[in-house]
């Protein structure tokens, strides 16, 4: 068996810098081109001196690129250094024949082409390079140098009629833009307006794009038809209808009018643009315009501008959010501020049509608002009075009232129909609305509305409902008894009264034993209030009641004394001497007391002397105080429990 070979060991480099002197690429390649020894010299320059030599030399030429040609015809650049040799020999009859046999390899190269024109036009073979472009443009129309090197050519001899006659044909192609441009060019180097408006007439239908349209009107304008560039600007935006229009066609046509002086024609053209343009593409003709009615506009045109700007905003947040019934409200003040019935009804409709996804109240809250916004729109504004009533009764149609209900709507609904003088609508709205969904407030403005039309009869029928749907309603039974009260029915008043102290479940009774015996303090009923006092002290011994009922019981001093003392004069000049006798014995007497004084810091600061008055009545009636001492043993009582 052979042994294996071992790999020879790497050597080890003991030092590993960087060699004082580097050697670069550069150097390598100047050091080789030195000690290049064999230079090959250039070969003898022939010269040729007898036609003979001259027939040798191109026999042996014509043999080479034949030869090269014969290996492989297919590379049109060797036909064409054959030509083009053939040229400088002056052989022309020779080249063409090359130049056709190459075409008849391949006829759809452009540059094979060129160059066989081109050597006709150099040795001035007019027809035939017209010849040769009229069989180039034949099999490739589309094919652009061809027609420009065409028509250059015929210009360049002066031949416009034919120069023209090769644009038309080329025109027949519908060529790219740079071809009519050239055309156009070409007409205006002759001073030929109409030929040139003509063709860009043709231009504007086979290529209309908006820039060509703005094209053909500068074109207008430059030649001081101005009446002519206007009537192509307003071509333009009918021709593009409301879908396709642009905002750069808008910017040129107003900037054309404001170059004009006719600032009223230029306002006009933004906001038909702001209008018919979707908002998304309107950013630079906002910008023009107001740039425009800072120039030129008053007050309002600016103002005009803001408010574009804002529906612009509004709009882009309504489409991010249709939900978002704030940007409505937003948006629809706006609309409202401007006037135009038709356009707030139509937003509005656009508004309404948002119905929240979810049957829950919170999400209707804000939504609802835009019906009683629209109605009140139809009624206030519009005047258009059955949009409003249908308004109304869209809305309740709308609202889930087994799940939830809005009072305000149904108020709403009935007190415009009181408006309208239809009082028997208005109770069957609100009639309606107690039998589906009867709510407090429902009820407190059916009772409400009844009080305005002076309807107590059907006040009270309304309240035994409501007492009937909530009886421990505190604030229902008060109000009825202070309805009965402004009416003059104090019994009727004390009666409900007493209804309602004895229901066993009451959502407030303090409020309600507090109206009970102010009512009766206000009728002057004071043994009624001791006795409700006495009564409402049986129920609960809290010491709110207590302060009040000693307070009840004291009265105000003051009050008293200038009442008896007003009485006293009236009995001196109209009463006779047994009234004005049994006044005086209610008067009181004037008695002088000690009182303890107290400072800011609570610290004893002695006694100062008072007066006070002193009542025969609350003498005789002392023995009924004896409360304040069951008071005074209360509170000791409890303070001793907590401590």
């Amino acid at each position: 068996m052979e042994k294996s070979q071992k790999m020879p060991k790497v050597a080890k480099v003991k030092n590993k810098a960087p060699a004082e002197i580097q050697i670069t690429a550069e150097q390598l390649l100047r050091e080789a081109k030195e000690r290049d020894l064999e230079i090959l010299p250039p070969p003898p320059k022939q010269k040729i001196s007898d036609p003979h030599e001259l027939a040798d030399y191109q026999h042996r030429k014509r043999k080479a690129f034949e030869d090269i040609i014969r290996k492989n015809r297919m590379i049109i650049t060797n036909w064409m250094k054959y030509a083009q040799w053939e040229e400088s020999q002056k052989q022309i009859q020779r080249a063409r024949s090359i130049y056709e046999r190459a075409l008849e390899v391949d006829h759809r190269n452009i540059a094979l082409w060129l160059k066989y024109t081109e050597m006709e036009m150099r040795n001035r073979q007019v027809n035939h390079a017209r010849n040769l472009w009229d069989r180039a443009v034949t099999l490739l129309p589309r094919a652009n140098q061809f027609w420009y090197k065409y028509t250059y050519m015929e210009e360049t001899l002066e031949n416009i009629a034919g120069a023209r006659q090769v644009f038309e044909r080329w025109m027949e192609w519908e060529p790219d833009e740079q071809a009519w441009q050239t055309y156009i060019k070409f007409e205006l180097r002759y001073k030929e307006i109409d030929r040139a408006r003509q063709i860009y007439e043709r231009f504007v239908m086979v290529h209309p794009d908006v820039k060509h349209w703005i094209k053909y009107a500068r074109f207008e304008e430059s030649y001081g038809f101005i009446k002519g560039a206007r009537a192509v600007y307003e071509r333009a935006v009918n021709f593009y209808g409301d879908e396709g229009l642009d905002e750069k066609l808008f910017l040129a046509f107003a900037k054309f009018e404001e170059g004009q002086r006719e600032h009223d024609r230029a306002r006009i053209i933004y906001k038909y643009a702001l209008e018919h343009i979707p908002k998304s593409n309107t950013q630079e003709i906002y910008k023009a315009y107001t740039i425009h009615e800072k120039k030129y506009g008053d007050r309002s045109g600016i103002e005009d501008v803001i408010v574009s700007k804002r529906k612009h905003q509004y709009e882009q947040e309504i489409k991010e959010n249709p939900s978002n019934y704030d940007a409505w409200f937003d948006y629809l003040r706006l609309v409202e501020s401007e006037g135009n019935v038709d356009v707030v009804r139509e937003t509005y409709e656009r508004a309404i049509a948002n119905v929240p996804p979810t049957k829950e109240k919170q999400f209707w809250r804000r939504y609802i608002y835009l019906w009683i916004k629209y109605a009140i729109f139809e009624e206030l504004e519009a005047k258009d009075i059955e949009r409003c009533r249908q308004i109304y009764k869209v809305c309740l149609e709308l609202i889930p009232h087994k799940r939830f209900t809005f009072s305000k709507i149904w108020l709403l609904c009935a007190y415009f129909e009181i408006r309208q003088k239809d009082f028997t609508k208005a109770r069957k709205t609100l009639g309606l609305a107690l039998g589906i969904c009867p709510t407090d407030k429902l009820y407190r403005g059916y009772i409400d509305l009844e009080i305005q039309l002076v309807e107590f009869d059907r006040c009270r029928k309304l309240y035994d409902k409501f007492l009937e749907f909530g009886p421990e309603n505190c604030t229902t039974w008060m109000r009825f008894a202070e309805l009965e009260t402004r009416l003059g029915e104090f019994a009727r008043a004390r009666s409900i009264y007493e209804f309602a102290v004895a229901r066993p479940r009451l959502d407030m009774p303090e409020l309600l034993w507090k109206s009970y015996i102010d009512f009766e303090i206000a009728q002057d009923e004071t043994e009624n209030a001791r006795q409700l006092f006495e009564r409402l002290l049986e129920r609960t011994l809290h010491v709110k009641v207590w302060i009040a009922y000693a307070k009840f019981e004291l009265g105000d001093t003051e009050s008293r004394v200038l009442l008896l003392e007003a009485w006293k004069d009236f009995e001196s000049e109209k009463g006779t001497p047994e009234t004005l006798a049994k006044i005086m014995e209610k008067m009181p007497r004037r008695v002088k007391k000690k009182r303890r004084v107290v400072g800011e810091d609570g610290s004893n600061d002695g006694w100062e002397e008072v007066f006070d008055f002193v009542f025969p009545e609350d003498e005789s009636q002392r023995p009924n105080l004896k409360f304040l001492a069951s008071a005074k043993a209360w509170k000791k009582q409890s303070e001793q429990s907590q401590s």
